[in-house]
């Protein structure tokens, strides 16, 4: 199947290059700010259809996305498919490594929708995939079977390398390489490139393993 030019995505949102704190304790060298994915939703609903054409071919029940920008890719997809939708929310967990700090969990009223249910969990663009890793883990928990992992936009390898290990197909729109280093080995790190913490996650996941 035809891949898109990863600008067909990029293009609805900004980018910049610096050295960057993650949400899953990673750094990296690319920042993309998703809040803007979705400001023009004529611009985002064919790329949402095409995603939800693809996924089309498997059997699924219920399409599960990650808060935030996630899950607004997800209701249109779930739009397009006629199917149920949910969500799931971030937490604090302990990691004695530092690496994905962030859980992500079902709201009460919302796991009797996906138990015993087959599931794609749909999000907009993985990284070091920390939100769609945490709702997997959730949607066991909840006795859901999640059958694919769908996304506007995969980064690097780490996507691919999920769902393989977890035995589901990964369907994205586009592809762009991209580099992650935990701190201990970051090259920005070595050089002194100041860490930029964009979105506060080092206080809203208490990651003192961040220097």
């Amino acid at each position: 199947m035809r891949q898109r030019k990863p600008d067909d995505v990029l293009d609805l949102l900004t980018a910049r290059k610096g050295h960057f704190l993650l949400e899953s304790g990673h750094h990296g060298d690319l920042w993309l700010d998703l809040e803007r994915l979705c400001i023009y939703p004529k611009l985002i609903q064919p790329l949402c259809a095409e995603l939800a054409g693809r996924l089309s071919l498997f059997n699924m029940e219920v399409v599960c996305s990650p808060l935030v920008e996630g899950a607004f890719v997800g209701l249109f997809v779930a739009s397009e498919l006629g199917l149920t939708f949910s969500y799931t929310e971030r937490f604090v967990r302990s990691n004695p490594d530092g690496l994905f700090p962030a859980g992500y969990r079902l709201p009460d009223s919302l796991r009797c929708v996906v138990q015993g249910k087959q599931v794609v969990i749909v999000n907009d663009v993985i990284n070091a995939g920390s939100a769609v890793r945490g709702t997997f883990e959730e949607l066991e928990r909840c006795g859901a079977e999640v059958v694919a992992i769908g996304a506007l936009l995969t980064l690097g390898g780490a996507a691919q390398e999920l769902a393989d290990a977890r035995n589901v197909v990964l369907e994205s729109l586009a592809h762009l390489p991209n580099s992650l280093w935990s701190a201990p080995t970051c090259p920005l790190c070595l050089r002194g490139v100041p860490l930029e913490d964009v979105a506060g996650f080092r206080q809203a996941l208490g990651n003192s393993t961040v220097p």
